[in-house]
């Protein structure tokens, strides 16, 4: 039984498990990480509400973008202005810890919509150019999806907070959690219908962001998909015959 091939490759599978999930989050092409911060930042985001939240959520985003850089092998000239802008990002967020929260949360706001605006361009073209489609790749598109939804949620809590109204009318202004609720029920065109845009521009970038996430979806994520190739070694071990 030792020597059955099928039970070799099953040991060597299990062995290399935890060294294929380290190489996915540390790889300097790898979108794992990109991802697990995407998750962080959600989770901060909705959990916490306090006002020095604000500042580590934004702090996160900063290290989410610079992780995206070096998994899509950005240009040097584009890592260096995005790096300078980072730091721009890091001094706000300090100076936030200062400042009234009615004051910071819409300029914070803004800060974190302009980031994740920028993130999902660079994984896209980084994808684009790909002349293999693999796990990574698939990562890459969740990532940059997920990051879509993000960046809406983060510029309708901009317009809640710079608006002379709050954004969801007779709901009124609410927590960010709601904000993330809304984006990515709009994203996904769910629309359960409980918090609605009481007026433009609120309304006209929910239509745009419905657009953006089934186009996303049905083009993008769905091409990937379907072109994915599983790494060598899944599938029929190398050792079997050919069955023809």
């Amino acid at each position: 039984m030792a020597d059955d091939p099928d039970i070799q490759l099953q040991e060597r599978r299990r062995r290399h498990g935890p060294r294929r999930l380290l190489q996915a989050l540390s790889s300097a092409d790898s979108y794992g990480l990109v991802l697990l911060l995407i998750l962080v930042t959600y989770a901060l985001s909705a959990a916490i509400t306090a006002a020095w939240a604000v500042s580590l959520v934004l702090f996160v985003q900063i290290a989410t973008i610079w992780v995206t850089l070096q998994a899509s092998q950005a240009h040097r000239h584009l890592r260096r202005v995005t790096g300078a802008i980072l730091v721009v990002t890091a001094i706000a967020a300090i100076l936030n810890l200062f400042i009234s929260r009615e004051t910071a949360g819409g300029v914070m706001a803004v800060i974190s919509g302009l980031l994740y605006a920028v993130a999902p361009v660079i994984i896209v073209r980084r994808l684009v150019l790909r002349r293999t489609v693999d796990t990574q790749t698939v990562l890459g598109a969740i990532a940059a999806y997920l990051m879509v939804g993000m960046g809406f949620a983060f510029a309708y809590r901009a317009l809640g907070a710079l608006q002379a109204g709050p954004f969801f009318g007779s709901q009124g202004e609410g927590p960010f959690p709601q904000y993330l609720f809304f984006s990515f029920t709009t994203l996904t065109t769910t629309g359960y219908g409980n918090l609605v845009p009481d007026a433009n521009p609120g309304q006209t970038l929910a239509v745009l962001e419905m657009l953006i996430g089934q186009l996303f979806l049905v083009t993008a994520v769905a091409r990937v998909v379907s072109a994915w190739q599983p790494a060598p070694g899944r599938g029929r071990s190398p050792t079997e015959p050919d069955s023809n």
